[in-house]
This record gives structure tokens, sequence and C-alpha cells, in this order.
């Protein structure tokens, strides 16, 4: 016997054996498949994610507690073009508040903030929220802001105030509370309730700062 033909049979066993191979390997992939499919799936809660906040609790939310970094002192403009800045509101709890119209996150949560002005109308404490729209876009901007009662419409026209602030905000809304003194005290990055109790529980502290 020659060595081709003795090397014949070796080659149809290794043929074979990978054949087998692959079979073996389709089944336990159709196993599992059926195992998946037939399975619930069950999604196990690890005790810190069981203890996880509310997503839009404004007082679990809060970050950079108590700073007391003086804001920028960086120009805006009010509803009448006049020119304002952070510390123009000194004397009063502010929430100052960055938003746009191009964010959705913005315009969901700027009812809740109108309504956070509302609940705290005798008292001082002022929404100040800042549309950092380009002028091509005031006319939609102030359109939208005309249904925000009783809030009222200041623009960035050079949308800089963003980053303006230390440290810079990292997306829009962006919301930094001011105490009484004028000087920072926690910040929210994203969309908050502006009108539940853990807004309020914020506001209030303040407020009851001398």
């Amino acid at each position: 016997m020659n060595e081709r033909s003795a090397a014949r049979p070796r080659g149809g066993v290794l043929r074979w054996a990978l054949w087998g191979a692959a079979a073996i390997g389709v089944a336990a992939v159709v196993y599992i498949i059926a195992q998946s499919s037939t399975k619930p799936v069950t999604h196990t809660l690890t005790a810190a994610q069981a203890a996880a906040p509310e997503t839009h609790d404004v007082a679990r939310k809060l970050e950079h507690v108590g700073d007391g970094r003086a804001p920028p002192a960086y120009t805006f403009q009010n509803a009448a073009g006049k020119p304002v800045t952070p510390a123009s509101f000194k004397g009063k709890v502010v929430v100052l508040n960055l938003w746009a119209t191009w964010c959705a996150p913005c315009k969901i949560e700027m009812p809740t903030l109108a309504r956070l002005q509302a609940a705290y109308a005798e008292k001082p404490v002022q929404v100040v929220a800042v549309s950092i729209d380009k002028p091509e876009a005031l006319p939609a901007a102030k359109a939208f802001f005309a249904g925000q009662a009783p809030l009222v419409f200041y623009n960035d026209p050079q949308a800089k105030l963003p980053w303006a602030l230390t440290p810079q905000a990292t997306g829009m809304p962006t919301t930094i509370i001011l105490g009484k003194d004028g000087l920072e005290r926690g910040r929210i990055s994203g969309e908050a309730d502006w009108s539940g109790p853990g807004a309020r529980s914020v506001i209030d502290r303040l407020l009851a700062e001398s």
C-alpha cells in the first residue's frame, strides 16, 4: 500500500470528526436558544439599585451641594433686552435654569419650574429660566415661553453661559441653585421635577437661612 492510499482513511476520519463536532455545536446552540425562549428572564436588583433615588427628584439629584462658589459675572438679557447677571437677584433664592427650544427635556420640565415659581409667589424665590437659543430661534422660544406663566423670559444671545460656569455645564438642561447670599448651593444636570416635594425641601432649607 502506497503513501497516498494510506492517507485516505486518515483524511476520511478527520472529515467525519469535524462534521461530528459541528453537529454537536449546532445542537448546543439550538438547546440554548430553546432554553432561553421557554424560561422567563429574571432581573435581580442589587441593594443599591433597590434604594436608588427617583429619576427626577430634585433633592436626590442635587450636585455640588454647598459649594459656595460665586456664579460668573456673565451678562444675559431680560425680556426687555436689558442686561442682567446672576448677581442681579442677590437676596433671593434663585433657580437659574439654562434651556433651549432644541432641548426636549428642557421643554418637558419647564411647566414644573412654572409651578415652583407660582408656589413661592409670596416668598423671595426667583426662577430665572435663561434661553440659550440664538437670535434666529427667539420667536419660537418666546412663543413656547408664553405658556409658562408666571415665569418671565430671559435670553443669552451669545449662548455662552453654560461654559462660563465652574464647572461648565455638561448638557441641557442645567439648573443652578443660588442661596440668598448669591452663592451656588447646588445644581442639577438634566431634567428634574421642580414641582415635587424634593424641590420644595431644597428651597425651604435655603429660605430658612439668614
